[in-house]
């Protein structure tokens, strides 16, 4: 489905990653693990067209979205909840959900996809129509998750979903997760917490200093020590 070749990026004459390669099948949870600084959150945002890569080759069920800009890779079938979730606070809950239906594709689901993301998220049915701004910052995350499956993505990014919730609702969004994932759509999770990640994921790279240095099964590299060493400096 996703396919990453040799992946390049740069932030003006520094390299922040090398010749990344990864695969995402259909259905799947893939992790992206490493330390603060690895280049996590760099790869997915050049994923989805919000940084240019400098070299290399991203394509999505066989087409080449390398270069293309991040609303026509939505368009293709791609969607994220970026880190610090960036909601239109001054509007709605059901506005700011309605938004991550903004293609032609999605629009015409749109009805249908609004009823899929609240009974996946019940607490936001009870809020539809309250300022996002006034929301708790579990509630908030839910509006991102919620904003970009209106899209109706085969492949969702995630970057950080859980930094800064309260357990119980690190439980929720983990649920959906699994949930989706059961409906077909494959997930990308860069995630703080390892070894909840690792836990939901068939598989999973590990980034250091820009390079993936392990990949494999995630139960193998949750019991991998270079894992802990290379994430917890341990």
């Amino acid at each position: 489905m996703l396919e990453v070749a040799e992946l390049n990026v740069f932030y003006g004459d520094a390299q922040a990653l090398w010749d990344v390669s990864l695969t995402v099948d259909e259905g799947e949870v893939v992790s992206i693990i490493g330390s603060n600084g690895a280049g996590k959150s760099t790869l997915v945002n050049t994923l989805m067209g919000i940084i240019e890569a400098r070299s290399g080759r991203i394509a999505f069920n066989g087409t080449d979205i390398s270069r293309l800009p991040s609303h026509r890779i939505c368009r293709e079938g791609v969607a994220i909840v970026p880190e610090g979730r960036r909601l239109f606070g001054g509007l709605s809950v059901r506005d700011n959900l309605d938004l991550g239906a903004f293609n032609r594709r999605a629009r015409h689901f749109s009805g249908e996809s609004r009823d899929w993301v609240l009974t996946l998220f019940p607490r936001l049915a009870e809020r539809a129509e309250q300022l996002a701004g006034s929301l708790s910052g579990g509630e908030q995350q839910m509006v991102a998750v919620g904003r970009a499956l209106m899209a109706r993505p085969r492949i969702l990014l995630m970057d950080e979903p859980s930094l800064g919730l309260a357990p119980v609702i690190v439980d929720e969004v983990f649920d959906v997760i699994e949930t989706i994932r059961r409906q077909g759509v494959s997930v990308v999770l860069v995630e703080q917490n390892v070894s909840r990640a690792l836990a939901i994921s068939s598989r999973a790279y590990l980034l250091a200093e820009g390079r993936i240095v392990l990949e494999g099964d995630a139960d193998e590299l949750a019991s991998n020590p270079e894992v802990a060493r290379a994430v917890l400096g341990v």
